[in-house]
Formats: structure tokens, sequence, C-alpha cells
């Protein structure tokens, strides 16, 4: 499977589940396509953004709880080259000090957007200790899975959100 990872990482927290993500996918045989959405565009890197069967994006949250500008221009050329993809997978990493509201805004934020049935995966501050470890692998072989499913079968993760 060809996989499109971006992120954005203020302090290397979110990069470090990203690198998380991206090894368990490689080591099962996946081709991934890494962008720092930080320091590189959708244009260079991969320049139509097509031919892509899973994208895979996470993002740190500013003010509130809101998407940090470079994230939100990723995501911006990445509707431009292919439209918004059905098969979009979100992970953020936050702090719960500044209120449970605005943990992993971004993350919630990307996954109304794109509308994904895909479950978040949400990471308290930095990847920790081998509970870290293993919730980011499992996240990840679960993409993976539904990414494989017909996606008209994939159960929505936020099932509230069908109801709102």
């Amino acid at each position: 499977m060809r996989i499109l990872l971006a992120h954005t990482s203020l302090s290397g927290n979110t990069r470090d589940v990203a690198r998380a993500i991206c090894a368990r996918c490689e080591e099962l045989g996946h081709a991934v396509t890494w962008i720092d959405a930080d320091i590189q565009t959708l244009a260079k890197v991969c320049p139509d953004g097509a031919g892509h069967d899973l994208y895979v994006l996470g993002s740190w949250s500013i003010n509130a709880g809101r998407t940090p500008p470079e994230m939100k221009r990723f995501i911006e050329d990445l509707v431009a080259a292919v439209g918004k993809p059905d098969r979009v997978a979100v992970f953020g990493t936050g702090e719960t000090q500044w209120g449970e509201e605005y943990y992993c805004g971004a993350a919630r934020r990307m996954g109304a957007f794109f509308n994904t049935p895909y479950p978040r995966l949400e990471i308290e501050q930095m990847p920790h200790g081998a509970h870290d470890a293993t919730k980011i692998q499992r996240w990840t072989d679960t993409i993976l899975a539904l990414a494989n499913a017909p996606f008209e079968n994939i159960p929505h993760a936020d099932a509230p959100r069908l109801h709102a």
C-alpha cells in the first residue's frame, strides 16, 4: 500500500509519533511518502499528491485547539491536488492541562474536515514508554487494516458526529 504521511511539529513530539507510525508501516511492507509540513510542501515531495491508498496526517494544536498554519497550508494543497481523499487517518499530540476541550483539537478538526471514519490517535505531550508505543502500534495496525476494507464497510469512529 502507498501511504502519504504528513505532519507538523513544534517541539518534536508529533514528529516522534509520526516516526513511530512510519516505522510500523514500513516494517509491514508499505511504501511511505514522508512530508514534514513545517519545511516541505506537497508540490516538492509529491507534485500531484495522487496515487496514495491512505493519507495519514498529524499535528499539534495551537490557540485553543486550532490547527497550525503549516498543516492548514498542507491540507489546502492536498485538497487542491486530489480533492478530499476518503481514506484519511489523523493523529495529534496535546496537553490536557490546557483543557480537555482543546486537547488534540487540531486532530479533531482535521478528522471532522475530512469526515474520516478512522479512529483518531491522541497522545498526551510526547510518546513515552511501552504504553504509548503499544498504543501507536495498535492504532497504526488498525488504520492499515481498515484501509484494506471496502470504504463503505468502515464503521465511523466518531459516531456522535453522525447524529449532529
